[in-house]
């Protein structure tokens, strides 16, 4: 059997089960389509809390920055777990014992503002778009690869796959769809790296095996890896740059991720207060299970790169072109990967061309630049069984993966959306007399052009699509996260507060990202250059700043204005004594 026809046929049995799964669970109530009766297990929620959490950024594109980038890229794996600690202990269970549907709802009523509830939606839709631009763009890219057929197809068959299960199931369908999804992500992310890790290290756990002794070297696996880049020119793998930017990019991350709405909804479905604890636990469980598996992926996988392509390092001759591996010939059509002979020699050097020893070496040999022109780090874990020589299975094991990945984080941004819309704008602003099931017809129909709008922009995705999640979680990090923590914790923010806070921190973190990033991510209209940041501050940073922004803009006017109603600092006390569920509020 030929490795497409393998593909499609593991690809489509998972199809047939989330189908199947959409079908058994379809949401019959607003109550079920928005957050599933409130009756899902908290072991259920967290596994499929994790499956919403761990879009095609962890799956495909984690292990990719770890492998270029080495050690200062852990700040992804501290930031995004450190989230759910802080989601657990800080938003979760008082979140849950407000007794709400959606993030805009325990806005709009702890503040009792329908402005202050229009703002959180726009915030949340902003986010929400620009997070599900990528989950659609990389659900193509998996598609194109494995199954042969163009990126674009392959993301309208994806858009159909999520709208079976999104609009029928809701939340109800969605859960259990996204439980299915994490037991396929997780296998087919283990089970390959278990392959390698054997491979370079004797080794069966990966985690083990990054920290254990090369098999052909003889040296410990990080100690080759960094001899190789040092040898090429590179930054040794090891090694770290400023204390300062990590541990702001890392705390971006963790209030960001604290922030996300599509992520924080998923605790609203579960019984009780101490389960929505249970479930950011058991979350926490289960993302570890790839987190920790993440590092070694991507050291691995760059030390088979290097050794497959360019065995001696520079030491010794480049690789022929014609002698190119059969795996780069495979991603090289996908024209995510590519090569250039720019000195006409008929071998392909690889070095980092801005190193000055080696401007040295590439002087003395008549090299003419880096001729490994293209390496999109996305396509790193998709290609590493490939790269690893692995049977045709776990390679079709992968695709399943990868697709799944995309298609779980993608439907729970689309229930934040469609949710936001016709329950928070059109339920709450719109027409407070709708009927339930003109809501629950609603909900669907917003889901339904959610999708649409989805599927355009991941066909057509803005310039610097790569920052777009950076802007998700700076916008999440510096709108929601800080009036969430003061709806909670502060009786005396007032909805004057709430709104000039949550605008401070959207329009500022927004306009810092678009000056660096471009107007409309449009290449070329940027209008400031990188030397010019902030106090040295990315743009990817920037989370904390808008937050604090956030702060102290909600603090002055909420000391200057009246402070809120007796019944809603009640209201407040009662939510920070999380016994009970929807105790708050009567739900």
């Amino acid at each position: 059997m030929d490795q497409t026809t393998l593909n499609i046929i593991v690809v489509g049995l998972s199809f047939v089960l989330y189908f199947g799964i959409a079908f058994w669970a379809k949401a019959g109530s607003t109550s079920e389509f928005y957050a599933a009766g409130r009756g899902v297990n908290p072991v259920v929620n967290g596994m499929a809390t994790a499956a919403d959490w761990m879009s095609a950024a962890s799956f495909i594109s984690m292990a990719g920055l770890i492998a270029f980038v080495g050690y200062n890229n852990s700040s992804y794996l501290m930031g995004w777990t450190g989230g759910y600690v802080l989601m657990a202990m800080l938003l979760a269970p008082y979140l849950r014992k407000f007794g709400k549907y959606t993030v805009p709802e325990f806005v709009g009523d702890r503040f009792y503002s329908n402005t202050a509830r229009v703002v959180a939606v726009i915030a949340l839709i902003t986010m929400s778009v620009t997070y599900v631009i990528g989950q659609m763009t990389g659900a193509g890219v998996a598609f194109s690869r494995f199954l042969e057929v163009s990126s674009t197809n392959g993301l309208l068959i994806a858009s159909a796959v999520v709208f079976v299960y999104a609009v029928l199931g809701g939340m109800k369908g969605i859960t259990y769809t996204q439980v299915a999804q994490y037991c396929v992500l997780i296998i087919a992310y283990t089970i390959p790296a278990i392959f390698i890790s054997m491979q370079l290290t004797g080794k069966f756990l990966p985690q083990v095996g990054l920290f254990s002794e090369h098999t052909a070297s003889g040296q410990y696996l990080l100690v080759t890896l960094d001899g190789l880049l040092n040898d090429l020119g590179f930054n040794q793998y090891t090694t770290g740059s400023s204390p300062w930017l990590m541990a702001l990019f890392t705390l971006s991350l963790m209030i960001g991720t604290a922030g996300l709405p599509h992520v924080i909804i998923r605790f609203f479905t579960v019984p009780r207060v101490a389960d929505a604890r249970w479930s950011a636990g058991w979350a926490l469980v289960f993302i570890a299970l790839l987190y920790l598996t993440a590092p070694a992926v991507g050291a691995m996988a760059r030390l088979n790169i290097m050794t497959t392509m360019w065995p001696e390092g520079v030491q010794g001759e480049a690789v022929a072109v014609e002698d190119l591996p059969d795996w780069f010939e495979t991603w090289r059509v996908t024209g995510l990967l590519g090569v250039e002979d720019k000195n006409g020699d008929g071998r392909i050097q690889y070095y980092n061309d801005k190193s000055a020893a080696m401007q040295q070496v590439a002087a003395e040999r008549g090299w003419q630049g880096n001729e490994l022109v293209t390496f999109n780090q996305d396509i790193l874990v998709l290609a590493n069984p490939e790269i690893a020589g692995l049977p045709g299975w776990v390679i079709a094991l992968i695709a399943a993966g990868g697709i799944a990945a995309a298609l779980s984080t993608a439907a729970g941004l689309l229930l934040a959306i469609s949710s936001a819309i016709s329950h928070d704008l059109i339920k709450s602003v719109i027409n407070p007399n709708i009927s339930e099931k003109g809501e629950l017809l609603a909900a669907r129909i917003s889901m339904a052009v959610a999708i649409v709008v989805a599927t355009y922009l991941g066909l057509n995705p803005p310039g610097f699509a790569a920052q777009t999640v950076a802007l998700a979680f700076g916008l999440a990090a510096a709108s929601l996260f800080p009036t969430l923590m003061m709806g909670i914790f502060s009786k005396r923010m007032n909805s004057a507060g709430a709104t000039a806070g949550m605008l401070a921190g959207l329009i500022s973190t927004t306009l810092y990202l678009f000056l660096y990033l471009g107007w409309f991510f449009i290449p070329g209209t940027n209008m400031l250059t990188a030397d010019q940041y902030l106090f040295g501050i990315p743009p990817t940073h920037f989370g904390p700043v808008g937050a604090v922004l956030n702060f102290a803009a909600a603090y002055i006017v909420s000391n200057m204005t009246a402070e809120p109603p007796k019944e809603i600092q009640d209201l407040v006390e009662s939510v920070r004594v999380p016994r009970g569920a929807g105790a708050a509020t009567g739900h």
